[in-house]
């Protein structure tokens, strides 16, 4: 008798613990899919209250942002150079010798000559080193460098190369 008490007894709370929590179906707000979980009667209806607090128009469309109308124009040198530090522009190829040396000693002459221009060893042809001079965006801004180098170095010639941005004229 004891141990039938007992069991009309669990079974009635697990009864009552069922009858509180109601199967409810919930429909998603974004694509319509239908979603079932157990909820509670009133915790449902303070969602409800929420959810009707919300100021949602379901019919209203998502509006793009204006566009920015830009003018068709060539780019600035400022402008290219803070999108790309390192561009496709020309350097002064001055000579192209056979061994490092003699690399080292041109460079070192062409230092002392010419002292507002920037000097590099290029190394990528070897055993050949080209000697380069300067940074320019175009051929026409390395014209007046390329004629007063052309004295010195008649085998001066405008390549192009890239160049660092900060460094172009």
């Amino acid at each position: 008798m004891n141990n039938l008490l007992k069991l009309f007894i669990i079974a009635t709370v697990f009864s009552f613990y069922q009858i509180d929590a109601q199967y409810i179906v919930k429909k998603d707000t974004i694509s319509g899919t239908e979603l079932s979980f157990s909820l509670d009667e009133r915790i449902n209806d303070a969602l409800e209250k929420v959810e009707g607090n919300c100021s949602r128009s379901s019919d209203s469309s998502v509006k793009a942002p204006p566009k920015i109308l830009v003018a068709n124009r060539e780019l600035t040198n400022a402008e290219i150079c803070r999108k790309n530090p390192k561009i496709m522009g020309f350097k002064i190829q001055v000579v192209v010798v056979k061994s490092n040396e003699e690399a080292t000693k041109i460079s070192t002459e062409f230092r002392n000559n010419f002292r507002n221009l920037k000097v590099e060893k290029d190394a990528s042809l070897r055993p050949n080193y080209k000697i380069l001079a300067g940074s320019y965006f175009s051929k026409q801004s390395a014209a007046d460098d390329l004629k007063n180098i052309k004295k010195v170095y008649p085998s001066a010639t405008v390549i192009p190369y890239a160049v660092f941005c900060v460094e172009a004229k």
